[in-house]
């Protein structure tokens, strides 16, 4: 006999976080008057592209069976070098190549370390994080300086547009970059290769899913893919800050939780973050508001995932049902 949370979750259905992120839009201009207009809707995508870009790798990771806990080293580590290396006269496509090489690197590295050395993830990608970090203080000493061009500062503005398109240019890479996710997973080998690692890793290495490749391309896209908003965030700040990826952990997986994707692996996907990418910005919008500071909105996001977590999260994995 189904138990009334089972009966919960089944209802709970993919499309249910997105019918939330709507709702809490409402919700918000309840609370704070005159929120629903056309700058808070940019403002809201804005964040929310900076976010969803950064939750793509913890998305896959977290889908093949992993975590990334890397991420917000990694973004700092953009963030720094692309203000240090543009400020001493290199042009932005080549200290952009070279950004994205080093995240492709460390990816790979800890998607290595992961699958082929059998460490637990987690403490591969704490550690790569220390490492970085502690990089970052050593070759810096705490001092940072340099500056970013003008057209990235546009690229992270709500006033700012793309060509034509009256979107800030985050909000247009974020659309692309999602529709590149969502094809990859629907429509490649590639993309079914993860969900099965995720479901059920014994029988996909059995039916010759190449395992080693599926984590180290996980792994190398979500560093990627972090350097690329650390690179944003320079443009959002203005300025270098190694500290500047620090709540991307907590929130990055705030969205993959209440998108609905399951943290036993296998199930769930990008398009169920995107979804929790916008509930997760509006939340903060609407504590902001409330005047609750940064600390009460740590607890009230971490009361949420629980929460979550029992709504999603407590079917036995796929390995278990097969």
């Amino acid at each position: 006999m189904q138990t009334a949370l089972q009966i919960l979750r089944r209802a709970a259905g993919p499309g249910v976080p997105f019918l939330l992120a709507i709702g809490l839009f409402f919700v918000i201009n309840i609370f704070i008057p005159g929120y629903a207009n056309i700058n808070s809707l940019l403002s809201l995508l804005l964040l929310s592209s900076l976010l969803g870009i950064a939750s793509i790798g913890q998305t896959l990771t977290i889908v093949i069976g992993g975590f990334d806990l890397s991420i917000p080293a990694v973004i700092g580590l953009a963030n720094v070098l692309f203000s240090l290396l543009y400020g001493a006269g290199y042009s932005a496509f080549s200290v952009t190549v070279f950004i994205l090489a080093v995240g492709a690197l460390i990816g790979l590295a800890n998607g290595f370390a992961s699958r082929y050395l059998q460490l637990n993830p987690l403490v591969v990608t704490l550690a790569s994080g220390s490492i970085i970090f502690g990089a970052i203080w050593a070759g810096t000493h705490g001092e940072v300086s340099g500056f970013v061009p003008d057209w990235l500062v546009d690229m992270v503005s709500v006033i700012g547009q793309t060509g034509p398109i009256p979107l800030p240019g985050s909000v247009v890479v974020w659309m692309v970059i999602a529709a590149g996710i969502l094809f990859l997973e629907h429509r490649t080998t590639l993309g079914r290769w993860i969900f099965a690692a995720g479901a059920n890793p014994r029988a996909a290495e059995v039916a010759g899913v190449p395992m080693l490749f599926v984590w180290m391309s996980v792994y190398a896209l979500s560093a990627v893919l972090a350097a690329a908003t650390g690179i944003l965030l320079a443009g959002f700040s203005g300025a270098a800050d190694p500290t500047v990826g620090t709540a991307y952990l907590f929130t990055t997986v705030a969205a993959v939780v209440v998108g609905g994707t399951s943290l036993t692996g296998g199930r769930g996907g990008y398009g169920r973050t995107i979804a929790g990418c916008l509930v997760v910005t509006e939340l903060s919008t609407l504590l902001v508001g409330l005047g609750l500071d940064q600390a009460a909105q740590q607890i009230f996001l971490g009361f949420l995932i629980v929460g979550l977590v029992a709504l999603y999260g407590r079917e036995p994995p796929l390995s278990m049902r097969i």
